[in-house]
């Protein structure tokens, strides 16, 4: 095994060195098969022998013109010592064939192997006064199926393998910029208000004792700086020829619908309900309103299953309103108030001076209440 191991890694970095190890396999067997006879081998035949197969060592360059060389190449040396054996260097345009196979496509590849199977055939009846379906021929019209075959099933693995590899490599950025979107738009978004809130809080407070504003004063330096370090990680998730980080948030209500149908792939019944005035919120609130939604979709899913769930989102006066719920199972997996996602929308929807109420309902399941404002103040 390890021999052959150490082969296959020759093959596939020194792919013109295996080829050439191959035609000198092949004329060396063709020579040791090839009795001497009536008819000996001369150095006509060596000639003709030592072309056919040293063609192969350029096949993956000229496939064409190594399969052309090889099959005159070969049918010249059995012409010479006709008697004396020497058909395994038919070996050689078989091998030539394969790469044809290999590199082409599919009908061409059937088109010159039926020809060259065909023509073969016909010289070796007419040379021979034979059997035009005499087992030679029928032999070499098996082992030219075959050719074709190899040479088809390399190409085609070849083409999976390079596919595989193009949507790992897609998958792979996908996640990337994912993640630059979400470090951008959540992280970057709190960051940002940080900034700005303590930027106001010491231009309003300037009554305060002097370590209060200088406190205020490090918390704005201080966000300014993760913001700027924030600013970097997401350059260096992104490559110089992708578009540039949003400067709005990427994802809102505007994407809810894309959002409700991968949830719904994943087994949940969504009904969802729009009433309202269909003013568009805040930037804020509206990243906010889709982070809600998201989050309780994903802790339905968690904790109660496949089941049905209604999402009402309506709109009077200045505020929106979302609520979520669904029945669930009998005793549903329902988490905890200390769950890590509610203590997040609390603290998004406190951010934005608006309420949220979450727990189990009377009749069994979960619901999920936001109201927001549907501008965020200064």
């Amino acid at each position: 095994m390890p021999v052959l191991g150490h082969l296959q890694r020759m093959a596939h970095d020194r792919p013109h060195v295996a080829d050439a190890a191959a035609a000198l396999v092949v004329w060396l067997v063709t020579l040791l098969t090839t009795t001497t006879g009536h008819h000996p081998r001369d150095g006509v035949a060596l000639a003709a022998s030592g072309v056919a197969c040293a063609a192969l060592a350029l096949r993956r360059r000229w496939p064409y013109s190594v399969l052309l060389v090889s099959t005159v190449a070969s049918e010249a040396y059995l012409a010479r010592v006709y008697g004396n054996g020497g058909t395994l260097i038919l070996a050689a345009p078989l091998i030539a064939l394969y790469t044809v196979a290999e590199t082409t496509g599919r009908r061409r590849s059937l088109v010159l192997a039926v020809t060259l199977v065909l023509l073969l055939g016909a010289f070796h009846t007419l040379a021979r006064a034979g059997n035009f379906l005499g087992p030679e021929n029928i032999a070499l019209a098996a082992l030219g199926g075959l050719a074709v075959a190899a040479g088809e099933a390399s190409r085609n693995r070849r083409a999976y393998l390079a596919e595989a590899l193009l949507r790992t490599q897609e998958r792979v950025t996908e996640e990337r910029l994912r993640i630059a979107r979400d470090l951008h738009d959540s992280v970057g978004h709190h960051l940002a208000l940080i900034n700005v809130q303590a930027g106001v809080a010491g231009h309003v407070l300037t009554g305060e004792p002097a370590p209060v504003r200088e406190t205020l004063e490090q918390i704005r330096r201080s966000s300014r700086s993760a913001l700027d370090e924030l600013r970097d990680a997401v350059g260096l998730l992104r490559r110089a020829d992708e578009p540039p980080a949003p400067v709005e948030p990427a994802v809102g209500l505007a994407a809810l619908d894309d959002l409700l149908a991968t949830f719904e792939r994943s087994g949940l019944r969504i009904a969802c309900r729009r009433d309202g005035e269909g003013r568009a919120p805040s930037p804020a609130t509206d990243l906010v309103a889709y982070r809600i939604v998201q989050e309780s979709l994903t802790n339905v899913r968690k904790h109660a299953g496949p089941v049905e769930v209604r999402l009402t989102l309506r709109q009077e006066g200045g505020t929106l309103t979302m609520v979520v719920e669904n029945d669930g199972p009998a005793a549903p997996r329902l988490p905890g108030p200390d769950a890590h996602g509610l203590v997040g929308m609390r603290e998004r929807v406190a951010a934005l001076g608006g309420t949220l109420r979450a727990g189990p309902r009377a009749a069994g399941g979960f619901r999920v209440t936001a109201e927001l404002p549907m501008g965020h103040p200064a």
